[in-house]
Parts: C-alpha cells; structure tokens; sequence
C-alpha cells in the first residue's frame, strides 16, 4: 500500500489548484483521476479560450443555500490573485463583455499553468485511475482502492465535479463518497443551460433558428439578464438564457424583454411622425430582426395597422408582447449540454475556511461538487481557483 500524505481525487481545475498549493506547503501530494487527460473541462471551457474568471466577482454572484459561504474563499484567494498568476505564467489574456477574461490562444495556457505549477510544488498526478472505494480508519487515516493499487492518506479532497457533460467523464463519485460519510446533499440539477420548448412554441419559433437578439430576461425568482438570447432548433439559449436557467424551476415562466435598450411604443411614435402610414409590421423590423417580428405578430392584427391607426390598447397589447414576453419552458437540454451543476455537498457541513468537512476530520470537498454555482462568466473556474487554493493552505 503507497503512503501519501494528501490524496485529491479530481485533476481538474480545483484539484489542481489545491494540489499545487498544497505542495508548495511541503505536503506529499497525490492527484489521481480516471480521465486520459487533466483538466478536460478546462481545455474546452469558453469555446478553447477559457474564460478563466471575472474582473467584477462577489457573493453576489453564486447561487448557494447559505448566500455567506463563498465569502471567505473568494476573499483570500480573489479574481486578482488568479489574475496575478496568469500574468506571472506570461499568458496573453482579453477582456470581454461583462468584465470577463479570456486566453487570447488557448485553454491549453491553463491548463499547462496548472500542471506547471503542480510540477514545481512536487505533487504527483495519476491518470487513468478509477477508484473503486475509500475506507476511514480511526487511526490510519483513509484508504483508497484504485483500479493500480491501494492508496493510504492522512487526508483526502474530493474534487470530483458535477453531473454535467458526462461525455467528459462526469460521474456522481463526489456525491456518493459524501453520502458514504454522512454528508447532507442539496438536491442536483443541471445549471448554465439551454432551454427545450412545449411543441406548439417549438413549431412557431422553428423558422427564428439561429437568430440572436438582445434581451434581458427575468425568471419567476431571481435576478434579470440582459444579454444575448439565442433561437435554436430546439428551444432557446445564449447567454440571457444560460443565465437565466440556474434560477428557474420547472413549471415557471420566464419574462423576454425584447427591446430592453427603450420603450418600443416611444421609438415607434417617433417613426410615426415622419412615416405616419408605415405598417406596424414593417416599423418593428426596423427595431428588431424581421423574422422574429413575423414569427411574434403572426397570430395579431397589428400588420395590418399603420403606425397612425394604433389605439390605447394596442399599445398596450403590442408593449407586452415585445417587452414581456411570456415563455414557459418545456425543461432544460440537462447535463448533456450544462455548463455546471447546481446543488452538490451541503455547505452548512463544510468549513467555509478550509473546505473541510465539519464531521469527518481530513475530509474536504472543493470545486463544482459543492452545493455553489456561479454565472456565467468566469465566476466557476474563479470558485475553483478560491476553493482549492483555501483547501490547499490548510492541509
């Protein structure tokens, strides 16, 4: 049986993080992961650029049962701690939209920092290992059965991630292992997703595929978007909507604002005073694209008005059409497509300081298979990055 003194299951994001940090502690590290290749989700994060974190990050920003938990974490390891490191590797980065940072060649960068990193803090990684269980004893610490041996350990992370892209090897190791020592969990679903619509919404919004527009939208609980909303074949995503689903329930609606830059009934009376005998069809393609205003006011009579025959309650009628637009999802694409996981290990078990487990000492947990879910835009590498280097400190 080898003997480590820190064993982190996961060589992903968190993993890493916590097993470079760790070693610079002078621990003996051991990563061990069944994947052919570390830091997978990395690699494909942010279309190959890895939107690696956010200029702007707070509490404010994830999605947890207890709002106060990431508090600490994000504290003593920041976005411009991150940011820092990036610099000190020589990566060449962007900002984006939103404040969001991306790798201006690739995910590879790091990826290859994370693993530079870990070389030089002297922790070991082991791929291709499936763990086939994990024991505790009282005074031997815990033992880790591996498909290439038994593994011994003071101390153990899990840093296994989510459910989502199972494609990429996402399984529910973390949860079991959690459950296996008693760990409470919150209930898991897929986060950062796509929307699928009811059949009669899919057949009147088929012909809008592949159409963006600018929108802000607003789920039945929960903070408004205002970003890019997507059509596809399937339903609806972008940006808005990726954002939008980690707060929606199933059954709810969602509101679309689809001119959120103005008020519609304004910039058309506006065009009204020098085009008074415009159609009302044809003076909305002119705020919005024209297949989407076809696809919207096919079942009303507004084109066949002018602008100057508009009354009271078709202004009425026309605004909330095009501001708030009421959508009722059919679901969501789940894991297969979800960026994250909501839901994971409770918190309330979980030191907020070290990410060590309140009752089973040597036990911490790190990353995405936590109960914490950022937005989209960098927040989640920026919780693995705060968690893992917290957990690390403190082994």
């Amino acid at each position: 049986m080898q003997q480590q003194q820190v064993i982190i299951i996961g060589a992903g994001a968190a993993g890493l993080m916590c097993a470079a940090t760790a070693g610079y502690r002078g621990k003996q590290v051991l990563v061990l992961d069944n994947a052919k290749q570390a830091g997978r989700k990395v690699l494909i994060s942010g279309g190959g650029r890895c939107n690696f974190t956010n200029h702007d990050v707070s509490a404010h920003n994830y999605l947890c049962a207890n709002p106060h938990f990431t508090k600490s974490a994000l504290a003593r390891f920041s976005n411009r701690d991150f940011i820092e490191l990036v610099e000190r590797h020589g990566i060449d980065y962007e900002t984006r939209d939103h404040g969001q940072l991306f790798c201006l060649d690739s995910a590879k960068d790091i990826v290859n920092l994370l693993l530079t990193e870990c070389e030089w803090a002297g922790a070991q990684i082991q791929l291709r290992t499936e763990i086939l269980s994990i024991t505790k004893h009282p005074e031997q610490g815990f033992v880790v059965t591996t498909s290439n041996g038994d593994y011994h350990c003071e101390q153990l992370v899990i840093a296994t991630g989510g459910l989502s892209m199972p494609k990429l090897g996402a399984t529910p190791l973390g949860y079991r292992i959690a459950e296996q020592f008693g760990m409470a969990l919150c209930p898991t679903r897929a986060g950062l997703v796509p929307f699928t619509l009811h059949d009669h919404d899919k057949e009147q919004l088929a012909a809008l595929s592949g159409i963006a527009v600018h929108s802000r939208i607003t789920p039945a609980q929960g903070p408004s978007f205002e970003e890019n909303l997507l059509f596809t074949h399937r339903g609806l995503s972008g940006p808005a909507i990726l954002q939008v689903s980690s707060y929606w329930q199933a059954g709810q609606a969602i509101s679309v604002d689809l001119y959120p830059q103005g008020d519609i009934e304004t910039a058309l009376k506006a065009m009204a005073e020098k085009h008074g005998n415009l159609s009302v069809k044809n003076a909305l393609s002119r705020c919005l694209p024209k297949r989407l205003i076809e696809a919207l006011v096919s079942a009303h009579a507004w084109r066949e008005f002018s602008l100057k025959q508009m009354q009271h309650a078709d202004w009425d009628a026309l605004k909330a059409q095009i501001h708030q637009w009421q959508v009722s999802p059919n679901g969501t694409e789940g894991y297969r497509t979800a960026e994250v996981t909501l839901g994971g290990v409770d918190t309330d078990g979980l030191s907020s300081k070290t990410m060590e487990s309140k009752t089973v000492p040597g036990l911490y947990f790190v990353g995405e298979v936590m109960d914490v879910t950022g937005w989209l835009g960098g927040y989640n590498f920026q919780w693995a990055w705060s968690s893992g280097y917290c957990c690390g400190l403190s082994l």
